[in-house]
């Protein structure tokens, strides 16, 4: 009689490979587990797709693209600024990923399917949350509130800086915790003017440091410094920004413990309602597209904040007919992304003996200051702002007046400095922004799809009003001119900040993890990317995930050891 081989079962299995599913792959392996990830997309490689370094002169279309023909499939996508003729490779096709929304609700839902997700493309922003953040939900009966304060993840901030590596400046602000930095990068002439000019306007209410990025500005852990070629985006051939690809990912192959598979299009989770625990994983070769599965001890969900809550959703079973691990109805619920498009812009008058040396790719941040001291009648929370001052090139023309041979020329100089500050502003939890699966539509892989109902309401209007009014008044303290306010009224998701969904809570009735981001129904699942938030601060969230994520690991493995898991 012929013996049938079982399937192998897995220490891990991570779903996704980008900023959280690279840590998870780091962490688990280093503590001796055999890990899975399975990763959507394509695999990277480097020398063959980054393509910082190919000058505008190369590209057959100079950089913009054929927006009818190379993006056609992409109309989503190209709404990102990032998504240009060299980077857009990295986003998906809106074709084969389609979702669905309200017709007066647009969701701009930017996504990247391929090893390293979206850790390829991200602008590198990375700051702690405080307990203004982690309290604000309790402190004024929003949503649900934070089963962790900023002493259980301090630790881990600490740990995920110092291998990441983040330049930044210390500045002492309570809202704005200080963390371990690598030297910071210097600010031009004509921010330095509007950083004092602030300073002696406001003393520490509005303070304008420069930004604190996952980019290396001195060789560390193996790493080389950044050159200030600008074009991240479009990959990092030296290394030198924070990605799963460039630095997490690496180390967990390096232990001989990680099994990485590309093309695997997860559909679903097995759920065994005798042990009450998953067991698997449902697959759909994206290339082939045969169903398989995989099994495995514990499943790390790290694919996004809603292709992980749209992998739930899709693991329905008769105890869970509304999602897997979804007892208390909160799973889909209050999505979050950040407000953006409210600031000013103006001019810098004098310096122009100086011109900028290199592309520096980071800017300037200014802390969020409203409702800090001091309580708004107007809105709850706040923003903060991020921007830069440099010198107006030669598509300052498209706005001045002139022709001929001598505008022309006129316009090969470098022109004014020109400050911009942009703002972005918290979302308050919402159960009326919510995601379900759409029953009537797939994917290209037979996936159902997810329906996102999500709109910016009142409090959220109320910010972006007031960022580009404030915005204008620091400029005219720095003795700006020309100062133009603006309000780009951008739609929910294209921040690229989406979190909520699956949130964490003390309470199983009220939430759908616990403080170590383990589902409260099933304790061998976790979830670490942007669902789990129970809020959404005002300031780039994915450090707070890289510092979750390794905290969930250390918990998981510890609790395997005990034999809980």
């Amino acid at each position: 009689m012929m013996t049938v081989k079982k399937p192998e079962t897995h220490d891990a299995i991570i779903i996704g490979s980008g900023m959280t599913g690279g840590w998870a792959a780091k962490e688990l392996t280093e503590k001796g587990l055999k890990v899975l990830v399975l990763e959507a997309g394509r695999p990277i490689e480097p020398d063959r797709d980054y393509v910082e370094h190919v000058p505008i002169t190369e590209m057959k279309f100079r950089g913009m693209a054929d927006r009818q023909e190379t993006l056609k499939d992409q109309p989503i996508q190209r709404t990102c600024y990032a998504c240009d003729e060299w980077a857009s490779k990295f986003f998906v096709k809106d074709t084969e990923n389609p979702y669905t929304t309200d017709p007066d609700k647009p969701f701009a839902w930017i996504r990247g399917r391929q090893v390293g997700g979206k850790s390829i493309m991200w602008a590198r922003q990375s700051y702690r949350w405080s307990d203004l953040d982690f309290e604000a939900n309790v402190r004024e009966g929003i949503g649900a509130d934070w089963p962790i304060r900023y002493a259980d993840i301090e630790p881990w901030y600490n740990y995920v800086e110092d291998f990441a590596g983040i330049t930044g400046q210390a500045e002492g602000l309570p809202q704005l915790p200080d963390g371990h930095f690598l030297p910071p990068m210097e600010m031009s002439c004509a921010e330095i003017a509007v950083k004092e000019a602030m300073a002696r306007q406001f003393g520490r209410e509005r303070v304008m440091t420069i930004g604190r990025a996952a980019i290396l500005t001195q060789t560390h852990n193996g790493r080389a410094a950044c050159h200030y070629c600008g074009p991240c985006h479009r990959g990092c051939i030296t290394r030198s920004y924070f990605s799963s690809v460039n630095a997490t990912l690496p180390v967990a192959e390096k232990t001989g413990r990680l099994t990485l598979r590309p093309y695997s299009v997860v559909h679903s989770l097995i759920f065994d309602s005798q042990t009450r625990r998953v067991t698997g994983v449902k697959v759909i070769d994206g290339q082939t597209h045969k169903a398989m599965e995989f099994q495995g001890r514990i499943i790390f969900l790290c694919a996004s904040a809603l292709e992980s809550t749209r992998i739930l959703l899709n693991s329905a079973t008769p105890e869970f007919s509304t999602g897997l691990a979804n007892s208390s109805g909160e799973l889909g619920k209050n999505l979050m992304d950040h407000i953006m498009g409210g600031g000013a812009d103006g001019i810098i008058p004098g310096f122009l003996d100086r011109v900028q040396f290199g592309r520096r790719p980071n800017g300037v941040y200014v802390p969020r200051f409203r409702n800090v001291s001091s309580k708004e009648k107007n809105f709850l929370r706040g923003y903060a702002y991020q921007g830069a001052a440099e010198r107006e090139g030669w598509e300052r023309g498209i706005h001045e007046s002139g022709f001929g041979a001598s505008f022309k020329s006129s316009l090969r100089k470098p022109g004014p400095w020109k400050m911009t500050f942009g703002g972005f502003g918290e979302c308050l939890p919402n159960p009326a922004n919510f995601v379900e699966i759409d029953k009537e539509r797939v994917d290209a892989w037979g996936v159902p799809v997810l329906k996102i109902h999500c709109e910016w309401r009142d409090n959220e209007k109320a910010l972006l009003h007031d960022m580009m009014i404030q915005a204008a008044e620091m400029l005219a303290v720095a003795g700006a001119v020309d100062i133009r306010p603006f309000n780009h009224h951008s739609p929910p998701g294209l921040t690229i900040h989406e979190m909520g969904t699956a949130r964490m809570g003390a309470d199983p009735k009220t939430s759908v993890l616990n403080k170590h981001n383990q589902a409260h129904d099933v304790k061998n699942l976790f979830l670490t990317d942007g669902a789990c938030m129970a809020s959404s601060s005002c300031v780039n969230p994915s450090l707070t995930y890289m510092a979750l994520t390794a905290r969930a690991c250390d918990y998981a493995v510890s609790q395997m050891k005990k034999g809980e898991l």
